[in-house]
């Protein structure tokens, strides 16, 4: 509303003189009807075309506003669906699906990606001052991305998935076996799945999710399929190719998520630590 103003202030002399101009077309056309006419016809046509303008300037006005908002309620639905009880039931709806409050979340925008390297980095637009720490994993709306290794005030960094150091506990969503997903630096679109037991049963097309074991990420964040797997050679594991989800070349909007508990968490299992 206020660009729409400011349009009309900026260009005030302009709108006058329009207004003007109407009038004395106004009193030419009351005094001649052939000119009536033909200016009923021409007026049809430039009616339309100023109306399709005025949408066409209303939607590019409102189209920032409208992606924030669809970002704010994508991020409150995904919130409300991983605070459910285990149990995926819901006695009340009102308020619909929230239970509690075991995770927070934070909407950010990608604005440096890296994917054509061994050790890849994403740096989003949300940093301290937005309630961003280390170890916060990052997600897209199609699964996960990465987890915040460094922060500043206004800004992030985020180790990417596409990075030989990343290291996600992830699992089967069919059977919970769960190991360890690695990046072996070549694929940017597929991961590799480590320490599955040969026991375990493998399908191509199986789902692979977050295991939940650690607080960085929620149980059963999509992560992607099993696109090949073979035994290895040496040992009673399977070498299993995961195919992301998420296409990593294309990051735009992404989700940063916490555990409201992790510091209690964390500062438990270094006690415990300590003491061995």
């Amino acid at each position: 509303m206020q660009q729409i103003i400011h349009f009309f202030i900026r260009n005030k002399n302009f709108l006058l003189f329009l207004l003007l101009f109407t009038i004395s077309i106004a009193f030419t056309i009351n005094s001649h009807t052939y000119h009536g006419n033909r200016f009923v016809s021409s007026a049809n046509f430039i009616s339309g075309s100023i109306f399709g303008f005025k949408s066409a300037i209303t939607e590019y006005l409102g189209l920032k506003s409208q992606n924030e908002k669809l970002a704010k309620e994508n991020r409150e639905l995904r919130s409300r669906l991983l605070n459910v009880n285990p149990s995926g039931e819901v006695e009340n709806t009102n308020p619909p699906l929230v239970v509690d409050s075991t995770y927070t979340f934070i909407n950010a925008k990608v604005i440096n990606n890296s994917y054509g390297r061994t050790k890849n980095q994403l740096t989003i637009d949300k940093g301290k001052k937005d309630g961003v720490v280390i170890d916060m994993g990052v997600m897209s709306p199609e699964g996960v991305v990465g987890i915040v290794s460094h922060t500043s005030s206004n800004y992030a960094s985020v180790q990417s998935v596409l990075n030989t150091n990343s290291q996600v506990v992830a699992k089967f969503k069919k059977s919970n076996h769960f190991g360890t997903l690695v990046w072996d630096g070549k694929d940017p679109s597929i991961l590799q799945l480590k320490e599955i037991p040969r026991i375990a049963p493998v399908g191509k097309g199986d789902t692979i999710v977050t295991d939940g074991r650690s607080t960085i990420f929620p149980e059963g964040i999509p992560i992607g399929t099993v696109s090949d797997f073979e035994i290895e050679e040496v040992g009673d594991y399977y070498r299993i190719q995961v195919k992301l989800l998420t296409d990593m070349t294309s990051l735009k909007h992404v989700y940063l998520v916490q555990r409201v508990d992790a510091p209690e968490i964390k500062a438990l299992e270094n006690e415990a630590n300590d003491v061995e």
